[in-house]
């Protein structure tokens, strides 16, 4: 049910006063019938008015029924371009039994009706007096008498003014009970349309959501995978067999690293390494795994986390988000900036959580980052706005600092304002 624009209540009543409509014709027409059968036995063409009277019936229940299954349906044949044709039939053969008796002169009102209905209202509003005053005639021609009765005059024409004024007030109902539909029929539209849209929406994040989650784990994961093999592969060439056996290992432990991480975040859920420890010890793990690949693909790197206040229990969203930017920023690092130290950063500072990497690597310039990314075919250049994305997300700030030969320090800032459990900070 559309809130609002519920048009069952309209519609009921139009179906109502249509059913008494029909019903009222059939039982008028019904009633002059029998009388013509029953008072007008010596008239010699009574099979000729008995025959029109059922032709009347049979052209008025056609029209009816037809229209009723088009309503319904919406298919086949269309009445509505043959409707003032069949009114004007109906009205001909009401017209010549009213010539036969004045009995038929009842059967007007409910075609008072259909006039208002199929006709413009001018041209209604005409053949109702016309009609009108043939009733009127009628009824003074039975009477007999030279001037006739109040009544035979004001009967019929209060009948008809009664009948105009509900037929107009049925076409504004008609009209309204439309308008509700085709409002109605736009709503549904609308908000399939929009469903549609959310549907879309709804693909384009969890498409984003898996670039970033990729971009983070499993891109940085290969990456290092195939920088140790080609340093393993080195050290085979070389006859260094211990050394291309750890390296190898390192491989197999990054890769079964990179599997379960696949598997957790086509799922939707966290980094492994935050189920197994907290964010404190998954950072200070990562820092010693990243030194160690480091220096299993060539230069040296020492890497080292500090922490500094005392730790909270931040929220999921928090912690993934702090350990992602983490191994993006160190996969930069290790891959990029040359350098000699890298250091990580946790800090609680009351009203916010805070994030740094600092690392004395060869530096960029950050105005030329956005241009630089852009212009990569190969799908890399991906960490820094997947990051940004992520500290949006939860409210926070990301600043890069940076200029060749002077490093590099990536900031991130969360508010804590909203985490259970500050009691109050």
């Amino acid at each position: 049910m559309l809130s609002g624009l519920d048009t069952a209540p309209t519609v009921a009543i139009l179906h109502v006063l249509r059913v008494t409509l029909h019903v009222g014709f059939a039982a008028l027409l019904g009633v002059a019938v029998i009388r013509l059968l029953v008072f007008g036995g010596g008239d010699p063409l009574l099979p000729v008015w008995a025959g029109t009277a059922l032709l009347l019936a049979g052209v008025y229940l056609a029209g009816t029924i037809l229209e009723k299954r088009f309503a319904t349906n919406g298919t086949g044949f269309d009445p509505r371009r043959y409707g003032v044709l069949w009114l004007g039939l109906v009205t001909a053969l009401w017209a010549v039994l009213l010539a036969a008796s004045a009995d038929f002169a009842w059967v007007a009102f409910p075609l008072f009706f259909l006039h208002l209905h199929l006709l413009p209202r001018r041209i209604a509003l005409l053949t109702i007096a016309l009609m009108t005053a043939a009733v009127i005639a009628a009824q003074w021609a039975v009477s007999g008498l030279a001037v006739p009765h109040l009544a035979v005059v004001l009967g019929p024409m209060f009948g008809a003014a009664f009948s105009v004024a509900t037929g107009l007030a049925y076409r504004a109902l008609y009209r309204e009970a439309e308008n509700q539909r085709r409002a109605a029929d736009e709503l549904r539209r609308t908000r399939t349309e929009l469903a549609a849209s959310q549907h879309d929406a709804g693909v384009l994040a969890e498409r984003e959501r898996l670039a970033r989650e990729i971009h983070d784990t499993l891109a940085q994961g290969l990456s290092s995978i195939v920088l140790v093999a080609r340093a393993a592969e080195k050290s085979l060439a070389a006859g260094d067999t211990a050394t291309a056996a750890a390296r190898f290992a390192l491989v197999q432990q990054t890769a079964s690293e990179n599997l379960a991480e696949a598997r957790n975040f086509v799922r939707g859920l966290s980094s492994p390494q935050l189920h197994e420890s907290s964010l404190v010890e998954s950072l200070r793990r990562l820092c010693v795994s990243t030194e160690t690949s480091a220096a299993a693909e060539g230069p040296g790197l020492r890497c080292r986390f500090e922490l500094d206040g005392d730790p909270l229990e931040l929220p999921q969203p928090y912690r993934v988000a702090l350990l992602r930017a983490a191994q993006a920023s160190l996969a930069n690092v290790r891959d990029h900036a040359k350098a000699g130290n890298a250091v990580v950063t946790l800090a609680f500072l009351g009203s916010e959580v805070t994030l740094d990497i600092y690392d004395d690597g060869v530096g960029f310039d950050p105005a030329g980052l956005a241009a630089r990314m852009d212009a990569r075919a190969d799908g890399s250049g991906f960490g820094i706005p997947s990051l940004r994305e992520r500290v949006t997300a939860l409210k926070g700030s990301l600043e890069l600092e940076s200029a060749p030969g002077e490093g590099t320090v990536v900031a991130i800032r969360l508010p804590l304002n909203d985490v259970p459990g500050r009691d109050g900070q």
